[in-house]
């Protein structure tokens, strides 16, 4: 068909680089006098390009190449490569198509109003979405109680350093966990306690000694798809877990960063069993959605409202506007629901392929974590096997992963864990990685081996 001819011709000039990263492409009048066809039929071939993430177009301007698209050389050379280490969204999931349609959406409703100063808590009739889409996920509250951030990050640190009414000073934090909030503490000075998450969660008596005796001001915590272990805890842990913080007069900092990957509809966040204020909630859309728009959430007691908005001030004057109103959008159409209902199956189904590889091929030596989250999963090495050696041997196999010693608090330092995260790792590929890691887990060991009966012998 004429159209697919103009698709590979337009592929042609991209590949041989007469049209760059950035170039406008031929107008449709143009090309359509080139190919002696109709306007109709370049339209078709310039949406199959679309389609494909190879051109965009700028209303009133034409279409464009890709910036970063690399050509069919360059992506065919790094097609070998797994990536377990990169921890976004599966690059072809990302929703940029519907999102860019909702960026020029929300210009249009909000004109001058997008590129003005504006509330430091965020967009009103953005709020009052994110009130009903929280609903879905069990936590009911108010838009006046919502706080819109720039990433969860950004509501993370700011909270570490703010004054809480139980008057208290230190942290307490689940080992290992999220790097950034570790950093957090570092940067502001705070004291943290850490308590471990196993494979069956945590340990409630020592956590109600932490609260009792350290002066514990609020207690960091993700109750499902923990990162980087990927455990959830189950609704009794979490209810247990509220009820020592309300005893004790501490804050829980719940961070459901991926709650809307939960198809477990029974699955309560620790807001359920504390609405009035004693859990603070913060929910991320970086992991299920496109990192680059730093959009995050916070729903906040009304003590905490005048010192959160000052530090948020000072940090930002507001999240931007453009990406605010395009989220609005977002929401307000059903295209989040429609894109969360396909992230499930991608994420849940990559994440059983994962556990099947990992019983199939990793020694019996090796312990392991894992959850449907389709993200995150550590690996536990036997000693002396260091974390960092593995990711070495493993860079040299193009397998990368990541060593997990930045998620510890120095009294619970691990240097033999690594972390995977599968979400941008094609399905094909995941058992063929995790039998690379298993082979140079096992390399690794034996080379030890033979290095202390050498050693044994020349002695």
């Amino acid at each position: 068909m004429l159209y697919e001819e103009i698709v590979d011709e337009m592929m042609q000039r991209i590949e041989r680089g007469l049209l760059k990263p950035g170039n406008k492409l031929p107008s449709i009048r143009n090309l359509s006098q080139d190919f002696a066809c109709s306007k109709n039929t370049v339209i078709k071939a310039y949406v199959e390009l679309e389609k494909r993430h190879i051109i965009y177009s700028v209303p009133q301007s034409g279409y464009y190449v890709i910036e970063g698209y690399r050509g069919r050389e360059k992506l065919e050379e790094t097609q070998v490569d797994i990536d377990f280490l990169s921890a976004g969204p599966d690059r072809q999931a990302m929703p940029y198509r519907d999102f860019q349609h909702c960026i020029n959406q929300a210009i249009e409703r909000y004109k001058e109003e997008m590129f003005t100063y504006s509330d430091v808590q965020g967009l009103y009739s953005l709020r009052v979405q994110l009130a009903r889409h929280l609903q879905g996920l069990q936590v009911f509250t108010v838009p006046d109680r919502i706080y819109v951030v720039s990433g969860s990050q950004q509501a993370l640190h700011l909270l570490v350093s703010l004054p809480f009414p139980n008057g208290k000073r230190n942290i307490c934090l689940e080992q290992p966990t999220h790097a950034g909030f570790i950093e957090s503490i570092r940067q502001h000075g705070r004291e943290a306690y850490g308590i471990e998450v196993g494979k069956k969660g945590i340990d409630l008596k020592q956590l109600e000694e932490l609260f009792k005796h350290h002066d514990i001001k609020l207690f960091y915590m993700v109750s499902r798809f923990h990162n980087p272990t990927g455990y959830s805890h189950t609704n009794e842990e979490r209810r247990r877990i509220v009820e020592l913080a309300q005893q004790y007069d501490v804050y829980i900092l719940e961070d459901d960063y991926m709650g809307d990957l939960d198809s477990n509809a029974k699955a309560d966040p620790m807001f359920v069993y504390d609405p009035s204020g004693r859990v603070i909630y913060v929910k991320s859309f970086s992991k299920v959605m496109l990192p680059g728009l730093r959009l995050g959430l916070a729903v906040l007691p009304d003590e905490l409202r005048e010192a959160f908005l000052r530090a948020k001030f000072a940090a930002d004057v507001h999240t931007p506007m453009l990406t605010q109103g395009a989220l609005e959008i977002y929401l307000q159409s059903g295209m989040f629901k429609a894109h969360i209902d396909r992230m499930r199956q991608l994420y849940s189904k990559k994440a059983v392929l994962l556990q099947q590889a990992y019983k199939t091929w990793l020694p019996a030596a090796v312990t392991y974590s894992g959850s449907l989250s389709g993200f995150y999963s550590t690996i536990e090495l036997p000693l002396p096997l260091k974390a960092k050696q593995l990711a070495d041997y493993l860079k040299q196999q193009r397998v990368w992963v990541d060593h997990a010693e930045r998620m510890y608090i120095p009294e619970f330092s691990k240097d033999n864990v690594i972390r995977l995260s599968i979400s941008q790792v094609e399905e094909a590929l995941i058992e063929e990685g995790v039998q690379i890691i298993a082979r140079g887990i096992t390399e690794l060991l034996s080379r030890r081996t033979e290095v202390r009966f050498v050693s044994k012998g020349q002695g």
